[in-house]
């Protein structure tokens, strides 16, 4: 009867080139797409970077439901808030089903950025007293005269109306006309009433309101006219800085100055007081009108006091002459829009009509039912990180991460010896492809690494250490069982395997769960903690077991050599299992010689 032969029962050996080129191709082509995307360091969060980070909290309290097309909506309209406030790189994006995340640079006003966005501005009707292109100084730009006449704008009519109207400019926006800065007397006077222009009103060719001799008498202020004048002549809404600044803390009674895009050019207004605020809107919906020639439109319904007061501004409008027969629809400082008024418009309800593209009818429809946001929001964490804090944070979150890459090393090296150099390897590739795909995920998804997700790459040193505890364990235990290096790292795979997989996924559920349930920055810990997690996997198959079959057939481990901790001595390890095997026979002494 032959003798079995050693390591029968243990699995078929693996290739473990063939593994060990994949994990080198990865990284080859993940190092490739780094330097080809031009990121060579992961994208830094506010509480590194330095920054301000506001957390909002939406609330269905103005008759609104929570839907994503609202969240949306809100995204949009906080965006072109941060924007105003000169931002570059900010970002606004929606968090779950019900929060918006808030991420605005260093450099900014933190309290003007928090006081702007998440508040519903109001919105205003205000009659149009002067427009004209905006340009350096305030002067009109050499196209002021031709821009405006070659882009009809959009009308206002009852609703209810089947007169023709004129086509809109495409953006739905205020379109400027040639007789745009012809104002003269008549802006004067009107600034002293307070209210809408006469038509009677001379015009003067100078391309900018000019001062009247009898500013100074009348209701108004004569010094706040020339003030006003002075502003509307030096205002140019070519710069972010004055366009923010265009309009701030102006009283809905009183007249101000305005800008708005038109075919991305900016022109700037002279608005008089407000005369329909924006929560005098009951609804407002773009349709498309599907029997005359207007297409997409909006449809306005007034409540009973803003139809009184509608019907009122649009009569004295409809008096005057282009452009002081429009009011402009003034959001957050900017004219959105500026239809003019071809005759009074009574019964509360009403239609701006253009040339309206589908997503720009309902925008503006949008800012018209809800008056800017069309939810609520609560602020649920505002987070002000200074630059030379968040690298302060940065440089104790990588040192509180090389204190315990350093004390998991010392401990692999005392207990395990010759094999801490497997396990290092593996941290050292585990790292290499945490660091590489952090820094693509950047452009990619706008990852961020703040610091809870440093935490979670701290703690996903402990969850890859314990991957390879767990499988030389299993190494030891056959060894100790009496069997030799190659078969012992063979058979203790398939068990090491299971344990390490169910222990990784325990890991990576809880990680999922944090990430869905929680918000902020936490996200971060979580999803960090779900990818090293998911990369642990990738090293302990594709890299830690094809090197431990490659080192099982050195001599310096396979003989078991004291500092390879592998010494089958110094781990206990019985006589080899077929010497302590009893004979099947009935007497002991028949058992063959060269059997035993």
């Amino acid at each position: 009867m032959a003798a079995p032969k050693r390591g029968r029962n243990a699995s078929a050996p693996s290739k473990p080139g063939r593994s060990l080129a994949l994990i080198l191709i990865a990284i080859v082509a993940l190092t490739g797409g780094m330097f080809a995307s031009g990121h060579k360091t992961p994208r830094l969060g506010i509480d590194l970077a330095g920054g301000t980070s506001i957390t909002l909290k939406a609330k269905a309290d103005q008759g609104s439901a929570i839907n994503k097309a609202n969240m949306d909506t809100a995204v949009d309209i906080m965006n072109r808030r941060v924007n105003g406030l000169g931002v570059s790189e900010a970002e606004v994006q929606t968090q779950g089903s019900d929060n918006i995340i808030v991420n605005i640079p260093k450099g900014t006003n933190s309290k003007e950025a928090q006081e702007q966005v998440g508040t519903t501005a109001k919105l205003y009707f205000r009659p149009v007293l002067a427009q004209e292109a905006s340009g350096p100084a305030g002067s009109p730009s050499p196209s002021a005269s031709t821009g405006g006449s070659s882009s009809p704008k959009p009308s206002a009519s009852p609703s209810s109306s089947a007169s023709s109207k004129q086509k809109g400019s495409s953006s739905g926006s205020p379109s400027p006309t040639a007789t745009a800065t012809s104002q003269g007397r008549a802006v004067t006077d009107a600034l002293k009433a307070g209210s809408t222009p006469s038509p009677s009103g001379s015009a003067s060719g100078s391309g900018k309101p000019s001062p009247s001799p009898s500013a100074s008498s009348g209701s108004g202020s004569g010094a706040d006219t020339k003030q006003l004048q002075a502003q509307y002549a030096a205002l140019d809404c070519t710069k972010p800085a004055d366009r923010a600044k265009a309009g701030k803390n102006v009283k809905p009674g009183d007249p101000t100055v305005a800008c708005g895009q038109v075919d991305k050019a900016w022109y700037k207004y002279l608005l008089g007081p407000a005369g329909v605020d924006g929560t005098e809107v009951k609804k407002a919906q773009a349709v498309f009108d599907t029997q005359g020639a207007s297409g997409w439109q909006v449809q306005m319904t007034f409540t009973k006091t803003g139809a009184d007061k509608f019907a009122d501004i649009t009569g004295e409008l409809a008096k005057n002459q282009q452009p002081q027969n429009e009011f402009g629809i003034v959001l957050d400082g900017e004219v959105v829009s500026s239809p003019f008024v071809r005759q009074a418009i009574t019964g509360g309800q009403a239609e701006i009509s253009g040339s309206f593209q589908q997503e720009e009818a309902q925008g503006l429809a949008n800012m018209l039912s809800y008056g800017a946001l069309p939810l609520s929001f609560q602020e649920q964490s505002v987070t002000t990180v200074t630059a030379a804090l968040g690298g302060e944070q940065l440089h104790a979150g990588l040192l509180a991460g090389a204190i315990g890459l350093a004390l998991v090393v010392i401990y692999l090296v005392v207990y395990y010896r010759g094999l801490s150099v497997v396990a290092m390897a593996s941290l050292l590739v585990s790292a290499m492809l945490t660091y590489l795909i952090m820094t693509l995920l950047g452009p990619a998804i706008g990852f961020a690494l703040n610091l809870p997700a440093v935490c979670g790459a701290i703690v996903a040193i402990g969850i890859t250490a314990d991957s390879f505890i767990v499988y030389f364990e299993r190494i030891r235990d056959e060894i100790r069982e009496g069997r030799t290096l190659r078969p012992a790292v063979e058979r203790a795979w398939p068990r090491a395997r299971r344990t390490i997989l169910v222990s990784d996924f325990v890991s990576f559920l809880a990680a999922a769960v944090l990430f869905i349930v929680t918000v902020g920055k936490v996200r971060g810990f979580a999803f960090t903690l779900g990818l090293t997690t998911v990369l642990d996997v990738v090293v302990v198959f594709f890299f830690t077991k094809p090197l431990m079959t490659l080192l099982a057939r050195r001599k310096f481990f396979a003989n078991g050599h004291k500092w390879s901790g592998l010494d089958p001595k110094s781990l206990g390890a019985k006589p080899p299992l077929r010497r302590t095997r009893r004979p099947a026979g009935p007497a002991a002494g028949s058992v063959d010689t060269k059997e035993a």
